[in-house]
């Protein structure tokens, strides 16, 4: 028989050190969103499954838990990912003709881990812009994601970036089914060259394919520095499509080089990020002493579809909890916010005093009778002293 206050595996509770650590991340990365133009939006935890599983968050259904509502009868999903519903609201509850700015933050739930230290709880924050095609958008949500993770002290990050469309376009040229597209990136993504010249086996000796087939076994090799992008213009079959992402890329690459110099950029051309779900540039972000990704996103103009609104759409998403625990891995412990300590008194002038200095943004801790020696999570170096019949704001030795 299980203790009751154990809680179910990959499931933590977190504690106030931690929890302040998230509350300041959600905090700075929400601030810099807005600062961008991002307006916030909060979707329900629970959603009628059809909602959270159309379209592009089919991909979801073995992560989302399900449950029958006793009011409707209707299955019901817990959140997997917050992205379609975001969708849902900027096609049917906004509408806008124009750019919509979205972002969140909220609890996610999976029914199995991504990986054997992640949560199943992770705490979701993400950023999405709708209603442009142009690479401008591209460009905005991934100078948000290195902007937002430097408020949150990443230093030295580093981007991959890749193009969904280069592998998409030699997938459409060879005419692989849906299964075989699936193997085939499995392969791709892992850089097997192995199962990639099984999986490509059944095009191997027809002409009609040849180029696709080069191409694909080319893609593995394709990832590095800037450069490249110079060798797959060389090496991969002539294309408009893969032409177009190549250049769109160098694009980028170029801007962010101009912004953030110290931002280190490498590229993957054989990594389709979630496969079908980007239609263009993806990108992840990692930091230079954390090997886990930090944030990710791209492009994916697919997902309004199901909701009768397909439009240009480009978005990020990340793990507050994820991240809180990579930036304490990697770099010194956070500096305590100082806090004022306090004794508790019925006096109306301590009382008083306490009051103002809490609504000019201080800590003030009282300590209550009887618990003068306890340890505080806050770090007290000033105090409230009775000196001359006032209080006053001290130094704490």
């Amino acid at each position: 028989m299980s203790s009751a206050w154990l809680l179910p595996e990959h499931l933590a509770d977190v504690l106030p050190s931690e929890a302040k650590r998230i509350e300041g991340l959600r905090r700075a990365l929400t601030d810099e969103a807005q600062a961008y133009g991002y307006e916030l939006v909060m979707p329900p935890l629970v959603e009628h499954l059809d909602s959270l599983l159309s379209g592009t968050g089919r991909t979801l259904g073995l992560q989302t838990f399900k449950l029958v509502d006793q009011l409707s009868g209707r299955t019901l999903g817990l959140r997997a990912d917050t992205t379609p519903q975001v969708a849902r609201i900027d096609a049917h509850l906004l509408n806008r003709q124009g750019v919509t700015r979205l972002c969140y933050c909220g609890p996610v739930v999976h029914t199995r881990p991504s990986g054997p230290w992640a949560s199943r709880e992770p705490l979701q924050f993400g950023a999405e812009l709708y209603g442009h095609a142009g690479l401008e958008a591209d460009l905005e949500v991934l100078e948000l994601a290195l902007d937002g993770l430097r408020q949150a002290g990443v230093r030295d990050a580093v981007i991959d970036l890749g193009d969904a469309r280069i592998a998409n376009a030699l997938l459409q040229d060879l005419g692989a089914d849906a299964t075989q597209r699936a193997e085939i990136q499995a392969a791709l993504a892992s850089k097997d060259a192995t199962a990639l010249e099984e999986v490509l086996r059944p095009w191997a000796s027809s002409p009609a394919a040849a180029q696709a087939v080069q191409g694909l076994r080319r893609l593995p090799g394709l990832y590095g520095s800037a450069s490249v992008l110079d060798k797959a213009a060389s090496e991969l079959p002539t294309h408009a499509t893969t032409a177009q992402a190549l250049s769109d890329l160098a694009w980028i690459v170029r801007h962010v080089q101009a912004t953030h110099p110290d931002v280190r950029i490498g590229l993957d051309l054989a990594d389709l990020g979630g496969q079908d779900y980007y239609s263009g540039i993806r990108f992840s972000v990692m930091g230079a002493a954390a090997s886990q990704v930090l944030a990710s996103g791209g492009r994916y103009d697919h997902v309004g579809r199901v909701f009768g609104r397909e439009r240009p759409a480009v978005g990020f998403s990340l793990d507050l909890k994820a991240l809180s625990q990579a930036l304490q891995s990697s770099g010194p412990a956070p500096v305590p916010r100082p806090a004022i300590r306090a004794p508790w008194s019925e006096d109306a002038g301590l009382r008083a005093a306490v009051r103002e200095l809490r609504s000019c943004g201080e800590t003030v801790v009282c300590i209550l009778p009887g618990h003068e020696h306890e340890a505080q999570e806050f770090a007290c170096d000033r105090e409230l002293a009775l000196v001359a019949g006032r209080w006053v704001l001290q130094a704490l030795n």
